[in-house]
């Protein structure tokens, strides 16, 4: 049974959920900016509701959304807003992204997604892990396509993927109009490759802002840059 993960200003009950919490959600709900105008943000595929969570304490917008299509999932995302300081500006939609952005005919400035499917050519014998991290649960094309629907005309669309996936990503955003506008790509040392993109995504065209997160400098020597983007989060920090 997984335990509990503890952060800084709340809690992460996730043993219901096939996916935990791991660097890539945390990086991620660290990274993304939340401007000014944003009114209104959806977490696309919640799992524990992490990102959603880290989006309240950052901000004070009322409008925090979440989609979970897997029912415990969704259930233990439930759970975690009510016991969180946040409950009445956290809400999830037990549903499925195809069938979510057909339905809603709300627009949100910011959508934020730790997508959990990679093209990988196994799978486990846990079919709601599978569920959690195959690509054929939902595809790059069809979340561009339901981002595309949703976001409103100056929103920005956060995702973090797998390095190899970055210029298809690119190619799939283009096709329904959305433009790359700032890139992060994150390496766990200085010698290892490239292995994450931090994307964001939004309707105008920009010159990208590009850089590079390197996570550690030696085993759980951690970079002064990850320590300043985790630090609100991550107790030991």
């Amino acid at each position: 049974m997984s335990k509990p993960f503890h952060f800084k200003q709340f809690t992460v009950h996730q043993d219901q959920c096939a996916m935990k919490i791991g660097t890539d959600g945390v990086l991620l709900g660290s990274w993304i900016p939340i401007e000014e105008n944003v009114n209104s943000i959806l977490d696309i595929g919640a799992g524990t509701g992490v990102i959603a969570l880290m989006m309240a304490q950052r901000s004070n917008i009322q409008t925090i959304d979440a989609i979970e299509i897997d029912d415990l999932a969704y259930e233990q995302a439930v759970d975690n807003f009510e016991a969180s300081d946040w409950g009445d500006r956290l809400f999830c939609y037990h549903a499925s992204f195809q069938e979510f952005f057909q339905e809603i005919d709300d627009e949100y400035d910011l959508l934020v997604s730790n997508p959990p499917f990679y093209k990988e050519d196994y799978k486990s014998s846990n079919s709601s892990r599978d569920l959690a991290r195959f690509e054929d649960a939902l595809p790059f094309e069809h979340l561009f396509i339901g981002v595309s629907h949703l976001l409103s005309e100056q929103g920005k669309f956060g995702v973090i993927l797998p390095f190899k996936e970055e210029e298809e990503t690119i190619r799939i955003a283009s096709k329904v109009g959305l433009n790359p506008q700032k890139i992060t790509r994150v390496k766990g040392n200085p010698a290892s490759e490239i292995k994450r993109s931090m994307m964001l995504f939004g309707f105008q065209k920009m010159e990208v802002q590009t850089s590079e997160l390197i996570i550690e400098n030696g085993r759980h020597q951690y970079t002064d840059d990850y320590i300043e983007l985790t630090k609100d989060f991550y107790l030991k920090m």
